[in-house]
C-alpha cells in the first residue's frame, strides 16, 4: 500500500481539495466491527467534571472500524482484549464483555489479520487498544505521545517497538492515511495529549468517527469533558475544530462508544461506501 504520509503539504491539501482528491480514489467502504460494550457504574460521576450528566449506570459500546480503501484495509481501534471474551469483567468504573474477537469478525469477511495494512489507535485507552497485538504486520498509526506514554509491563504495543517498526506516529498535525485524501486521522488532543478522530470521505457522504472526543451523544450537546481527560483546554479546542470541520464537510457524525450512534452505518457485515 502507499506509504502514510505525515502532515504538511499533502495533508493540508488532503482537507481542502478533499472532493477532487476522493475522484481519484480507489473504492472506499466502512464496516462496524463489535468490540465490546461497558455498563459505566456512574456516568455522571465518571465523564463529567461538571456533574452535568443524569446520575447511575449507563451502557455504552465500543465500536471499531474496517476501512476498506481499494485493496488496501485500515482497521481503526481494537477495542477490549480477547482475554475477556464471553464474560463480564469488573474494571472499576465499567463492568466490560466482548463477545467476539476482531479477528472471527474478519473471518465472516474472508480475511485475516495478515489482510489489515494499518491499524489506527484514536488513543491509548485499554478499550481501544485490546486486540492491536493481534495485528503485528500491519503498520500501526497512533499519536507519538500515546505510545510513549503506553510503554511498561503492560504495553499493548510491544509489535511496534524494535528498530525497524513500521509506525507512523502523529505528532503536531493531520495524517492524510493513503495518500490521496480520501481518509485522514485528525490531530485532536485532551483526552489524551495523542488522541485522534477519523474523517472518511464515502462516495455517499463524509462520515466522522469521535474516538473519545465524545462518550455518549449528552456530551457532544453539552461539550463535557471526563475529569480524567489529559487537558480541559485542549479537549474544547478539540471539540471546536471537529464541529468545524463536521459542517464543513457536512458529515456524519459517528460516537464510537454511543449505542444509538451504531444504526448510522449498515449492520455488520454490510459496508457503508
Amino acid at each position: 500500500m502507499k506509504a502514510l504520509i505525515g502532515f504538511g503539504i499533502a495533508a493540508a491539501m488532503a482537507l481542502t481539495t478533499g472532493a477532487s482528491a476522493q475522484t481519484h480514489s480507489p473504492r472506499l467502504g466502512i464496516v462496524r466491527l463489535e468490540c465490546g460494550n461497558g455498563t459505566v457504574k456512574n456516568f455522571n460521576a465518571f465523564f463529567s467534571d461538571t456533574n452535568e450528566y443524569p446520575a447511575g449506570p449507563r451502557v455504552i459500546t465500543d465500536s471499531c472500524y474496517l476501512i476498506r480503501h481499494g485493496s488496501d484495509y485500515l482497521l481503526w481501534d481494537t477495542g477490549f482484549p480477547a482475554a475477556i471474551k464471553g464474560k463480564s469483567t469488573d474494571m472499576g468504573a465499567i463492568v466490560a464483555r466482548l463477545d467476539k474477537s476482531i479477528p472471527e469478525q474478519l473471518a465472516i469477511l474472508r480475511l485475516t489479520a495478515d489482510d489489515i495494512d494499518v491499524v489506527g489507535i484514536s488513543h491509548m485507552h485499554g478499550d481501544h487498544v485490546g486486540q492491536a497485538a493481534d495485528f503485528p504486520n500491519a503498520k500501526l498509526l497512533i499519536g507519538k505521545k500515546d505510545l510513549e506514554l503506553s510503554k511498561g509491563p503492560k504495553d499493548p504495543f510491544g509489535p511496534w517497538r524494535g528498530a525497524n517498526a513500521k509506525v507512523q506516529p502523529m505528532e503536531g498535525g493531520d495524517i492524510d492515511v493513503f495518500g490521496d485524501g480520501s481518509v485522514i486521522a485528525l490531530n485532536l488532543p485532551g483526552h489524551t495529549p495523542g488522541h485522534m478522530a477519523l474523517l472518511v470521505k464515502l462516495a455517499s457522504g463524509n462520515v466522522m468517527l469521535s474516538g473519545d472526543l465524545y462518550h455518549a451523544t449528552i456530551a457532544r450537546q453539552l461539550k463535557g469533558i471526563p475529569p480524567f481527560n489529559s487537558s480541559r483546554a485542549e479537549t474544547l479546542a478539540s471539540i471546536d475544530r471537529f464541529e468545524r470541520l463536521a459542517r464543513s464537510y457536512r458529515a456524519k457524525v459517528i460516537i464510537q462508544h454511543e449505542p444509538a450512534d451504531i444504526a448510522k452505518l449498515p449492520a455488520f457485515p454490510r459496508e457503508a461506501r
